[in-house]
């Protein structure tokens, strides 16, 4: 790899161990994929900050970090924490508590900005074919496909590295001929609900690997399913982003046909809860938008949440301080909005969950494994029916 005088100086440790241990992750990474250079990014975002996830190995290096008095050289966020400052947190154990305080007070301390969302995106508008670090697998398909920006899908330590060194190496989606489509995806059915198009993601994240598709018939998608989309595709598979708004490819490309038993089949397999009343009912992942936020609120009307059953809707502090009526209406339920984790980064089977239900292809995913609970995937208006019913 090429490096400038400056990245030099670095490399070798004259601006700081902190500096030359983040520069040698950057060049090790892009040796690995054949860069030729580290290009200047203008955001980076950083997963693994849930202590559910992280450990105490990772909190040790960040400390290590904030010692050598390492900080950020370019806008930095985070990724969702394993608690929220009301309400979970109350619920778990003081030592998980402090554990996850500490890593975060860390990346405060080098200048990132509490966000702890995965869906930066609403933060500030990133620009068309702006180059960022993210490691948000869904913010990293809806960075590259929606906002047309450019991305790989970061490990959480190559992000962190990115946004002390305010680079990253030029390869994957970085250049613009591993951006091509490599499959026409022909949908023969319409997707109805954000949950059809979570599961198709979670079918296409299967079957391309990582070959970037176009997907027909999707011009008139909004945003808020097209995050769900990629969002399940990332969780299957390592495609890092899609096209959607044309229908037409310059060169002769492999054909997928999906049928509607393709989304109904993986719809069903993604719904293996044996009992018929869940224990919580999980909306926000990814986090909520305010249009979603907005809409839940028109669609609860008057009730209230079951006994025995919790109904949280996750989203950002951003959207929540933004869409404070909806919030207050939503609340009076009984209902818990919730900022700054989610069902899947946190300890749901301390709190005696069992059975999620969501309208997420993403979590009704990866429940099983990382919450150790059944799952039942169904789209927003029949979950929060299920949370009012009785």
């Amino acid at each position: 790899m090429y490096l400038t005088r400056e990245e030099e100086r670095i490399y070798n440790g004259e601006l700081g161990w902190a500096n030359q241990v983040c520069i040698k992750i950057l060049v090790r990474l892009g040796e690995l994929f054949n860069a030729t250079k580290l290009v200047p990014i203008s955001s980076a975002h950083v997963s693994g900050v849930s202590y559910k996830t992280l450990g105490d190995a990772p909190i040790e290096f960040l400390e290590t970090l904030v010692n050598d008095k390492a900080k950020v050289n370019v806008e930095a966020t985070l990724n969702p924490q394993s608690f929220d400052k009301k309400y979970i947190r109350k619920k778990l154990p003081q030592n998980l508590r402090k554990k996850q305080s500490c890593g975060v007070e860390c990346f405060e301390k080098m200048g990132f900005t509490p966000s702890l969302t995965c869906t930066p995106y609403y933060l500030k508008k990133q620009k068309k074919n702006a180059h960022l670090a993210w490691a948000e697998s869904s913010a990293v398909v809806y960075a590259n496909s929606v906002i047309e920006a450019w991305t790989n899908r970061e490990g959480g330590p190559s992000a962190l590295a990115a946004a002390i060194i305010g680079k990253t190496p030029n390869y994957g989606m970085h250049i613009a001929e591993n951006r091509q489509p490599k499959v026409l995806v022909k949908l023969e059915t319409e997707l109805k609900s954000e949950t059809e198009f979570g599961a198709l993601g979670i079918f296409l994240g299967k079957v391309l690997e990582d070959k970037i598709p176009v997907i027909q018939g999707l011009q008139n998608a909004s945003k808020d399913n097209l995050k769900q989309l990629g969002a399940a595709m990332a969780s299957t598979g390592m495609v890092n982003m899609f096209y959607y708004k044309t229908n037409t490819v310059k060169d002769r490309i492999e054909t997928l046909n999906v049928e509607a038993k393709d989304i109904q089949q993986t719809i069903e397999n993604l719904s293996d809860a044996l009992k018929q009343e869940p224990d919580l009912i999980f909306i926000g992942c990814p986090h909520c938008s305010l249009a979603e936020i907005k809409q839940i609120a028109g669609l609860i009307q008057n009730g209230k949440v079951k006994k025995e059953t919790e109904c949280w809707i996750c989203t950002s502090k951003h959207i929540k301080q933004r869409a404070r009526k909806y919030v207050e209406k939503i609340e009076q339920t009984g209902a818990h909005v919730i900022t700054d984790t989610c069902a899947v980064v946190t300890w749901t089977d301390k709190l005696g969950i069992k059975t999620i239900m969501t309208n997420s292809a993403k979590t009704a995913h990866y429940a099983p494994t990382m919450n150790n609970a059944e799952t039942m995937l169904a789209p927003l208006k029949e979950c929060l029916k299920t949370a009012f019913r009785g």
